[in-house]
């Protein structure tokens, strides 16, 4: 079996959209808790500085003082100042590049950061409760030991945020290494309205961007079909030497099964891999799914009983990784998917081959763990200290009419 490295650092920040810490909530039962923290340097790496100081001093108390800062970085809203803001940053992308320096050091095969996967941060703006593109960093980071790096997105979202820094391709990573396929809603003014599958890149870019609209209501059994034989052909012409796999779980329509089978598809390529979370808008059903996605991961089928811990009682009245599940109308006729597959497939024929790539003195890490994790007690949990420090309020999840996003129809 494989090693499986599992970067969740447990955090509670409250979060509207994408619940942070419910994905270790899931899995604390069952025995994974890992977490690294990313420095202001290294953030720095990928995000404007002047943009990374303001996330580093802001706060609640304050912001009244800033509102044109607060405009100029689109903070406020979707995306809120709260306490300890950078200290949220510094953890879910210090996840995410501890991750990649792990696949790169060969610690690991896969990396999971269930914390991450904040693909609307730009590079000097936070966008839909995204402030630093944690995918980005860890991308750069594996590109310092593999020459093409292919990033998936399976979130609701599309994921512009990453998309956006690699579009072009000559500003980061250089010609045709990097590779990013969307799969996501589109259309009706749904957030953030890119993602079209004419959206292709530009310049040395152009066809590394793969764009997969859908529309409501994909059902499992045709999503996985589309899934696997575009990311199949995909990974055949384009010849990856690592995958990172963004896995919001917000496009969930009441079964995590098309979900993780999804992960299921790219964990069988055997490629260096980093799985990262990304949105969700039920905080239970997040949890359930990145645990179950956990289990995939290391080919461990768990029990569909959830053990006794302290959220137990979140998970009533079964108490059981199951999803519910409830009917959404399937907008997409056999027509579209097949229309939208030939599309892709088409692009993908305009890359002949996978590009070369000179050969190039490698930069350091800033880390390397220099002890023996096997050793490491997963079940310890993080001090009271910390855990207080990233409490999440329960008013910050709204159900029924009070929930703004109660209308959304996932994918």
């Amino acid at each position: 079996m494989k090693k499986v490295e599992d970067e969740n650092e447990g955090d509670r920040v409250a979060r509207r959209r994408g619940k942070r810490g419910w994905g270790s909530t899931g899995l604390l039962p069952f025995g994974y808790n890992r977490f690294a923290v990313s420095s202001q340097h290294e953030i720095m790496g990928l995000t404007q500085a002047d943009y990374v100081e303001f996330l580093h001093r802001i706060t609640p108390d304050t912001q009244h003082l800033y509102s044109e800062e607060l405009m100029k970085y689109n903070l406020g809203e979707d995306c809120p100042v709260f306490e300890n803001l950078f200290e949220f940053c510094q953890i879910y992308a210090g996840g995410t590049v501890d991750a990649a320096r792990r696949l790169n050091n060969q610690l690991c095969d896969i990396a999971i950061n269930w914390a991450g996967g904040l693909h609307h941060a730009k590079k000097c703006q936070a966008s839909g409760f995204c402030y630093i593109n944690d995918l980005v960093l860890g991308i750069l980071e594996l590109l310092k030991h593999h020459a093409r790096v292919l990033y998936i997105d399976i979130d609701v979202h599309h994921g512009d945020g990453v998309e956006e820094a690699f579009y072009f391709t000559d500003s980061l990573g250089g010609y045709g290494r990097v590779m990013t396929v969307s799969f996501h809603k589109f259309g009706d003014m749904f957030f953030p309205g890119t993602g079209d599958v004419k959206e292709v890149g530009e310049r040395e870019g152009k066809f590394y961007a793969i764009n997969v609209p859908l529309k409501d209501g994909i059902d499992d059994a045709s999503f996985t079909r589309l899934f696997k034989t575009i990311i199949s052909k995909v990974v055949e012409i384009y010849q990856p030497g690592a995958i990172v796999l963004q896995c919001g779980a917000d496009s969930l329509a009441g079964d995590r099964l098309g979900h993780a089978e999804c992960v299921r598809i790219v964990k069988k390529f055997n490629l260096p891999l980093l799985v990262t979370g990304g949105g969700g808008y039920t905080k239970e059903n997040v949890a359930r799914c990145w645990t179950f996605e956990t289990g995939v991961l290391l080919e461990s089928e768990l029990p569909n009983e959830i053990p006794d811990n302290e959220y137990i009682k979140y998970f009533a009245p079964d108490y059981s990784l199951k999803i519910p599940h409830w009917h959404i109308e399937n907008l997409n006729s056999k027509s579209y998917v097949g229309t939208i597959k030939m599309q892709v497939l088409e692009n993908l024929r305009n890359i002949q081959h996978a590009p070369s790539v000179q050969m190039q003195e490698v930069p350091p890490d800033f880390y390397i763990p220099d002890f023996d994790e096997d050793k490491q007690n997963l079940d310890e949990r993080v001090d009271q200290h910390t855990q207080d420090k990233h409490i999440q309020r329960d008013d910050e999840y709204y159900d029924g009419d009070n929930d703004n996003d109660h209308n959304m129809e996932d994918a």
